[in-house]
Parts: structure tokens; sequence; C-alpha cells
């Protein structure tokens, strides 16, 4: 059955939640991580958003993703797979609210490099996070149960963001 795409007001109380999440996540998964990051837009100030708290988490190793792998999934994340052939792998747990989605993410990572600069410049540029809060609004009315229309309709706009980070120099994550 479809899931319903919802764009909430930013909720303040995210940042919290995911010092709560990342703490779990590190005793969990232990010395195979190198670091816990949140993205997506609940990680951008202000930046209305699904209630979807997303976390990268970057492994010391490719070859450690099977163990991480088992270890979410005996705590109840549903493993979503490696959908876009980057080396990513997506978990997903429903069981809370807000919904925690979980990238497993090998280390010198592209996807997980641009997402970071993606964050970082929206904290940065209020004024591009504003047009990205309005495209996303736009969005999720189209496709109110369709969430890979939502996300593919993002993506331009992402990647465009990225670029200009990257052209501007104004960023602390180089792939």
């Amino acid at each position: 059955m479809p899931t319903l795409v919802e764009i909430v007001s930013y909720d303040p109380d995210w940042i919290s939640q995911f010092s709560m999440a990342e703490a779990a996540l590190k005793g969990l998964l232990g010395d195979r991580v190198i670091a816990v990051d949140h993205v997506g837009s609940t990680a951008v100030p202000g930046l209305a958003a699904k209630p979807v708290i997303d976390i990268d988490i970057t492994l010391s190793s490719s070859s450690d993703i099977p163990s991480a792998t088992e270890d979410l999934v005996k705590e109840g994340f549903e493993n979503r797979g490696n959908r876009y052939d980057d080396g990513v792998w997506a978990f997903l747990l429903k069981t809370t609210s807000p919904q925690f989605r979980v990238y497993l993410c090998p280390p010198a990572n592209r996807t997980h490099q641009h997402r970071l600069i993606f964050r970082d410049y929206l904290r940065q540029h209020q004024n591009v996070a504003r047009r990205y809060a309005a495209l996303k609004t736009q969005l999720a009315e189209r496709f109110a149960y369709d969430g890979d229309r939502y996300t593919s309709g993002k993506r331009q706009f992402v990647l465009e963001t990225v670029r200009r980070a990257m052209e501007e120099g104004q960023i602390q994550h180089w792939c």
C-alpha cells in the first residue's frame, strides 16, 4: 500500500532525536563506525520536511556492510537495499515517530559526500532552503502517494545545488 508523502513544519526536536539515534547506532555497530551524520531536510534548521530522520553511517570498510546489515535488521530496521547502485544501503525503522532512515556508506562514498554538501549549503543559504521547501511542498501535493516520483522530482534541484556549492568553494566536504 502506498504511503502518503507528507511535509510538516520543522520540529526542533529532530536534533535531539537524531542525537539519541546516533548514540544507539554507535552502540549497536561499535568500532565499524567512522561517522554518523544527520542528513536530509530534518538536519536543516527551519526547513519543512517529511517526518523521517535521515542518518548516514560511514563504516570503516565496505566489508562491514553485511554484518552491520544483520545488526540493523535484528533491531527492527527494514532492509531497503542498494537502490541506486552507489554502494549505499538503505534501512527504515517504521515503528517510531518520527521514522528513521539509516544509510550504510562505505568510506569516501560520493553519494554521502554530496548529501553533506547539500545539507551544509542549505544551512548556509536560507533563500535556497526556502526554494527547496517550496519545491518539496509542490511535489508532495502532486505525487501524494508516489514517493519515488516525489524523490525524482527533487533530483535536479539537488544536483544543481551541489554543483553550485562546489563551484563557489563554500563547502567543507570534498568528494
